[in-house]
């Protein structure tokens, strides 16, 4: 009796023990539950009730489309651009063998050329309610538009590369060396992933206003050195070869802003002039643009001619020139040059920002997923990519301007085509209940084929360091024109005929 009853009170006792440890683990598996919804709900009432922007390459609902701010599009250009990136490709200038002068003519005709394209498809925005790339689907269908955002996500990736090396490299200036280049990118990409994460309302206000503070920074920087702007070095005459290439780098920043114009667009009131929206798109491309290119080219005119600003080149490309010419203004100057290497957050958060909405159009299973979201994927991508960039700076620059100019022209040459000849500009023929329908868009094989078609001209048009065509050992580099004209051309016939055949 006594075995069995110590038995009995032995094996209630271990029970107890394993029911503790149990309890214990619900409890704390309970907690961890708890927690865990508590952040997935304060998260989600952040971005319900803060200024997170979820929606994505969805249409905006004409009820939706309310911004009356239309001058954000003057605005949202000019923050783009009042930054060291037109300095930077206009510094390209002299490499062609062109003087100062010849590079601001050049600089002036290219970009009253250019900048038409990106203004004019941002009007299409408001009356659309359609992301550009989601526009480009009415022409390229529902799956072929996907050669296009492919190449359109290296192009704005490139773009974001560029930026983040040259604000690197301005904040590795600024701490004389104990800051590396690398290290500045990663400050660059985090900042401007934070702004692009939020989204479209957020962006707008902070471009409306960011470029205050960096047109007052290069004012500056241009007042420090300006007397050393006069030292420029001696150049031969202009060649049509050196013109046409250089006019080349101008279409090559210009025109691929034009695939991400409506983006920011949408969500503005369609009853606004269309012609005044366009001025607003217009003025903010050319004005900035125009100035700071001509600045940068006279710049790179200067730079062998001051053993100060060639060192400082040398030693962090952009950033150590612009911290050789405020060298004279101190601490103050180094303040400067981390002012001007922030400019630089608006072209890379807005560029981003557009970026985010591709990875939806080119994986369309991607819609489910939060645009947000990929602002971090991109961020990933873009900042070990830049610091292998820098390495290289100008040499990758000109690699990269190479491939994106070309490829642009032609795609542009087709929306335009297709929506003032065979949607007869109208925008109500842009269905929002078919932008996902393969079966109510067109083929796309008319717009994908004009534009493959058009390269047997523009391969022997291109002139790049690693190819010369023969048409270009004449005339120059005139790839672009001939994209834009050809695929124009080549798009009228393959679209009738496609359209005569498929009915849409």
């Amino acid at each position: 009796m006594s075995q069995s009853h110590q038995y009995g009170e032995e094996v209630p006792k271990m029970a107890s023990k394993d029911e503790k440890i149990v309890r214990q683990d619900d409890v704390a598996e309970s907690k961890s539950r708890g927690l865990a919804k508590t952040i997935q709900g304060v998260l989600a009432r952040l971005i319900s009730d803060g200024p997170i922007e979820e929606r994505g390459v969805m249409p905006v609902a004409l009820e939706d489309r309310t911004a009356t701010n239309y001058s954000s599009y003057f605005s949202i250009w000019a923050c783009m651009n009042i930054n060291l990136l037109p300095i930077t490709f206009g510094m390209l200038g002299p490499i062609y063998g062109l003087s100062l002068r010849d590079c601001s003519l050049v600089i002036l005709f290219f970009c009253l050329l250019t900048a038409a394209i990106p203004a004019y498809l941002g009007i299409l925005g408001p009356k659309t309610g359609l992301r550009q790339m989601i526009q480009a689907r009415f022409s390229f269908g529902r799956y072929l538009v996907s050669v296009p955002v492919i190449l359109n996500l290296a192009t704005l990736t490139g773009f974001c590369v560029i930026t983040c090396v040259i604000g690197g490299q301005c904040l590795s200036a600024v701490a004389g060396g104990s800051l590396t280049p690398a290290v500045g990118i990663v400050i660059m990409g985090v900042l401007a992933l934070l702004i692009s994460f939020c989204g479209y309302k957020v962006l707008h206000q902070y471009e409306r206003f960011a470029w205050i503070p960096a047109l007052i920074a290069i004012i500056i920087t241009t007042g420090c050195g300006g007397s050393g702007l006069r030292e420029q070095a001696p150049a031969e005459p202009a060649t049509a070869g050196g013109v046409l290439s250089f006019g080349m780098i101008i279409a090559s920043y210009m025109i691929p802003y034009a695939c991400l114009s409506s983006d920011f667009t949408t969500y503005l009131n369609p009853k606004f002039s269309s012609m005044r929206l366009f001025l607003y798109g217009y003025a903010g491309l050319v004005v900035p643009s125009v100035l700071l290119m001509v600045l940068g080219a006279a710049i790179g005119g200067a730079l062998t001619s001051i053993p100060e600003w060639e060192e400082g080149y040398n030693t962090t490309q952009v950033g150590g020139v612009l911290a050789a010419m405020l060298s004279r203004a101190g601490g103050f100057g180094k303040f400067v040059v981390v002012v001007l290497s922030l400019t630089l957050l608006g072209n890379i958060s807005a560029t981003m920002y557009s970026i985010t909405l591709n990875f939806q159009i080119l994986i369309p299973q991607l819609v489910v997923v939060p645009r947000y979201m990929f602002s971090i994927v991109v961020t990933a991508i873009v900042i070990p990519v830049s610091i292998k960039a820098a390495v290289e700076f100008f040499a990758s620059l000109e690699n990269f301007i190479a491939l994106i100019g070309y490829w642009s022209a032609a795609f542009v040459a087709v929306l335009i085509v297709e929506h003032n000849v065979f949607r007869g500009g109208r925008y109500d023929t842009y269905d929002h209940d078919s932008w996902n329908v393969a079966s109510r868009l067109p083929w796309g094989v008319a717009a994908l084929l004009a534009s493959a078609l058009s390269f047997g001209l523009v391969i022997p048009s291109m002139s790049q360091v690693w190819f010369e065509g023969p048409i270009a050992e004449k005339s120059g580099d005139i790839g672009f024109e001939m994209a834009f004209a050809v695929t124009a051309v080549l798009y009228l016939p393959l679209r009738f005929l496609e359209k005569r055949l498929s009915g849409r």
